[in-house]
């Protein structure tokens, strides 16, 4: 008579039921921790500034003007995420901001404007364009340098940075370049660069509606290829907390109205009886803001939603193993590169319409600044990691600590004491959160 032994075996998941999804809150929320953290921060920065400032941070003025300082280093680290997921550095942007800017300036007042005359529509779309290519030219011959010839990106960029800052010196021989178009002026925000309170709301209900088909779209992705699903609160607080943030944003803006004079002004010229209260025009979501939100949303579908955002990651992850795969990865560098010189362009678009002119020191210091977002942002310098969204709230948070240090009448050399201390401390967290977790 023999033994026998029996295992038992747990009952098969049926084919069509997918795998469970986690029970925790962060979990089922599927929140990064380190963004939740820099979201964080952020509140504690602006109460501090807040506090110490006697209460003149967080108003709408402030948190306007705010939004529109921060735009053009938004742009451009949404590009230097690509970058430094691959294991590479730009330390050109800030000079490829500036030569960019004076090749528009230059482009709109010697060619464009005795062409076509003032105000021309056809002046600010080819002020753009010029400015774009040069700055993809300038990316791409960068790249060039760095795939083909074997340059390291720490060198070409930093000659770069000498090179480029130089040639915006000799277009206009350290001049100033004016800018006349007030069209290519509404890039830069202002009275004028600013959609108003009702294109405000409907821009408002359009990024609510785009939230919820996001969410939606994503829910059907994930039974379509079986993957956990998000508990449906889980799903509504997502939507519910993204649409209050967008409506909460538009509430700011539209507090923020133009000062009487210019609300008079604006009201004679649009043919609107003053009444004797005075009247309280909102200006709204600014148009550079406007731009650099189109700008994070492009990019991220790039980098999530493309091969070419996925052969970026592949090369930041190991590059030889995409290699052996089959990805061109020196074609995909030079890509990166004019990618981030384009970006470089559309945030030298915007500076220099903020400014109303060009000049050769524009962008200056600029490239600590979009490398400091993309670090702060979470974009880890060992390659293989980052967000466009975090490189975004990045730059929110630097623009924050150097705002909250005007107000406060700190010196510029100690307000780039402190933005050297935060990039430091930055990467310090950024090996420590890969070390805890490696």
């Amino acid at each position: 008579m023999s033994d026998t032994t029996t295992t038992a075996v747990p009952p098969a998941r049926p084919a069509s039921a997918p795998p469970a999804a986690p029970t925790s809150f962060l979990g089922a929320l599927e929140i990064d921790v380190r963004f939740l953290g820099m979201v964080g921060a952020l509140a504690v920065i602006w109460i501090v500034f807040d506090f110490l400032a006697d209460g003149t941070f967080l108003t709408p003025r402030n948190l306007w003007n705010l939004s529109v300082q921060t735009s053009s280093i938004a742009v451009m680290s949404t590009g230097m995420v690509l970058v430094i997921v691959m294991r590479h550095i730009d330390l050109s942007v800030g000079s490829i901001l500036g030569v960019t800017g004076m090749i528009m300036a230059v482009f709109q007042v010697n060619q464009l404007l005795p062409t076509f005359g003032f105000n021309h529509p056809a002046v600010i779309v080819l002020t753009l364009a010029a400015g774009i290519l040069a700055g993809a030219a300038i990316g791409a011959l960068q790249g060039f340098v760095i795939a083909y010839l074997g340059v390291p990106a720490f060198i070409v960029t930093l000659g770069g940075l000498l090179v480029w800052r130089g040639a915006a010196w000799a277009m206009a021989e350290g001049k100033t370049i004016p800018l006349v178009d007030d069209n290519f002026k509404l890039l830069g925000g202002g009275a004028n660069g600013s959609i108003g309170a009702t294109w405000s709301w409907i821009v408002c209900a359009i990024a609510c509606l785009a939230i919820f088909a996001a969410t939606v779209q994503a829910r059907r992705q994930r039974q379509r290829f079986r993957f956990p699903l998000k508990p449906l609160w889980a799903e509504a607080f997502t939507v519910a907390a993204g649409c209050l943030a967008v409506v909460a944003a538009t509430l700011v803006v539209n507090a923020y109205t133009l000062p009487a004079a210019l609300a008079r002004r604006y009201a004679e010229a649009a043919g609107i009886e003053v009444p004797p209260e005075g009247l309280a025009i909102s200006f709204g979501f600014a148009v550079p803001v406007l731009v650099a939100l189109a700008v994070g949303i492009a990019m991220t579908f790039l980098t999530t939603r493309t091969r070419f955002g996925r052969y970026v990651f592949a090369i930041g992850g190991n590059p030889e193993a995409a290699e052996l795969a089959g990805i061109n990865t020196k074609r995909v560098t030079l890509l990166v590169f004019a990618l981030m010189g384009g970006l470089a362009a559309v945030g030298a678009a915007i500076s220099t319409a903020r400014l109303n002119s060009a000049t050769n020191a524009q962008g200056t210091l600029d490239e600590l600044y979009v490398i400091a977002a993309a670090v702060i942002g979470g974009t880890s310098l060992a390659g293989g990691a980052g967000t466009v969204a975090g490189a975004m709230l990045g730059a929110l948070v630097m623009q924050s600590l150097q705002s909250g240090m005007v107000l406060m009448r700190v010196d510029t050399p100690y307000q780039n004491i402190v933005v050297g201390i935060v990039l430091v401390f930055a990467v310090w967290i950024d090996t420590m959160y890969r070390k805890r977790f490696k």
